[in-house]
């Protein structure tokens, strides 16, 4: 089996001074990649900012004899996001790739939570993703070459008690791929979701005693797979948690279709309605939002197949 390598590919990680976006970014420049390191060094609730942990990855990576620029512009708003892309086109001439890992967590019940906090937590995962999304995107495009890989989580998915800001947050990610894949298709763009677990700092106050190995090494060769040129999948959203990999889809139950509906026929018919035993799923690319509609309307004329 041939080395995966990423010879004279640039990629930009957000979030990589620590935890998961460290993994990735020593992992890419292994093989060769030119990497960003970008991470302002705030707290786990995103206040402060510390130069050094950028600093100490890209030092680790340049004794490794490879190459690699800390940027600590904070995704959180518009000119960070720029700033990020810019300086790595200053550097290094191009973006290849984005792994947008960047996030922070401030936690509240949904009774209590703040309005300040939710939209701190909203500005680093979703906002920040579209803060380097948007000016890295249209590079690629014209490059005709891209690779894009967004956190979303478990969260996101299912959501969590006291969480309701990061489960918005990472829902909203996966919408945001799902644009970027389709968009970037004609153009040799591809995005994918990672929806990781793994003890970091983000686990900080659980008890992980318990836990299987969680290592954020079992998760990074699912994002540089994600990251390089053999990459053959786009709008997908994978899991990878203690050493289990899994795609995570948007499906559907194949539906009821009635000419017209009663609230007594609704709540008479829910179970079928919700039955998904034989689930309907339309994949993102080449055009899902098309091809539901095209299912829906066929139900009308009888014909769903």
């Amino acid at each position: 089996m041939s080395t995966l390598r990423f010879d004279e590919r640039v990629a930009v990680i957000t979030g990589a001074g620590r935890g998961l976006g460290r993994e990735y970014a020593l992992l890419l420049a292994s093989k060769g990649a030119k990497v960003v390191v970008n991470d302002p060094g705030g707290s786990l609730s995103g206040d402060g900012a510390d130069t050094a942990p950028a600093q100490q990855v890209v030092d680790e990576i340049t004794t490794a004899g490879g190459e690699a620029i800390a940027v600590t512009d904070s995704v959180a708003t518009v000119e960070g996001g720029q700033a990020i892309i810019g300086k790595a086109v200053e550097r290094f001439g191009r973006v290849d790739i984005l792994i947008h890992n960047a996030g922070t967590v401030r936690r509240g019940s949904l009774k209590e939570l703040t309005y300040n906090d939710f939209e701190a937590v909203l500005d680093v995962h979703l906002r920040g993703a579209f803060h380097v999304v948007r000016p890295a995107f249209p590079l690629m495009c014209d490059s005709g070459y891209g690779r894009v890989v967004l956190t979303s989580s478990i969260g996101g998915l299912y959501g969590n008690h006291e969480v309701a800001n990061y489960a918005a947050a990472k829902a909203g990610i996966l919408g945001l791929c799902n644009v970027v894949a389709l968009e970037g298709a004609a153009d040799g763009v591809l995005c994918n979701a990672i929806i990781p677990g793994a003890v970091t700092r983000m686990a900080e106050g659980r008890d992980t005693s318990a836990y299987p190995p969680m290592g954020p090494d079992l998760v990074a060769p699912v994002v540089g797979w994600l990251a390089h040129e053999t990459c053959s999948v786009t709008g997908d959203y994978f899991v990878a948690i203690a050493g289990r990999l899994a795609r995570a889809a948007v499906v559907e139950s194949p539906g009821v279709y009635q000419p017209s509906w009663s609230m007594e026929q609704v709540g008479e018919q829910m179970t079928r309605i919700r039955d998904l035993s034989e689930p309907v799923v339309f994949p993102v690319v080449p055009d899902g939002h098309a091809d539901h509609i095209r299912y829906s309307f066929g139900a009308a004329e009888g014909v769903t197949a």
